[in-house]
Parts: C-alpha cells; structure tokens; sequence
C-alpha cells in the first residue's frame, strides 16, 4: 500500500511538472495562396475566397529558415502557387494620442510549393 502511494504521489509531481514547464501550443492557420511580392510591411499572396474573388493576404513576418529555401525577398517566385501556414500573435501599441491599440502579426512557419 505504502508503494502505491509513494507511485501515485511521484506520478502527480511528474505531471504537474510537465503541465508547468510546457511551452503553450501555438495555433498556426493555413492557406493556399500564390506569391505576389514582398514590400516593406510584409509578404503578400494571392487567395481566392469561396465566392471566386481575389484578395490578397498580407503577413509581416518569416522564419528566418524559410528564406534559405524560398527567397521571397526577391522576385524570383512571383507567381507562384505555396500553401502558406503561418502563426498569430497579438501586440499592442499606443497610437500618438496615447490610446493602446491591438495589432494582429502574422509570421509565416512553413512553405510548401505547390
């Protein structure tokens, strides 16, 4: 009996352990879009909504070992077709009147030519 207690209390320190020390899991959200140049402010694609209109998708950010494989910062891969998955994170601001202001960044996690 002692050994069972002495097990369950070791097996509930372990997982409230590994509840406190996990990095939180990040949501990641995927498209297919194609690639239509980078600019200052970010990367843009090409999507095609379900009602057949195109819009484009803007995302601030790249991890930085995308950009070995795929140079989006030139011109290269205009025109070409990617599913996109890319990671949001929300920062905010203060506006130059002092009003705090929420500001949605996309980072781009993964590249696939399609």
């Amino acid at each position: 009996m002692k050994t069972k207690t002495i097990l369950l209390a070791s097996l509930l320190s372990l997982s409230l352990f590994v509840l406190t020390s996990s990095k939180p899991v990040q949501d990641t959200t995927t498209f297919v879009g194609t690639f239509d140049g980078h600019e200052d402010y970010g990367y843009n694609f090409i999507e095609v909504s379900e009602e057949g209109d195109e819009y484009t998708m803007t995302l601030q950010n790249i991890d930085e070992s995308l950009l070995k494989t795929f140079d989006l910062n030139s011109d290269k891969l205009i025109g070409t077709k990617f599913s996109v998955t890319y990671s949001t994170t929300t920062e905010v601001e203060k506006d130059e009147d002092g009003y705090e202001d929420e500001i949605e960044i996309y980072t781009i996690v993964s590249l696939k030519k399609l």
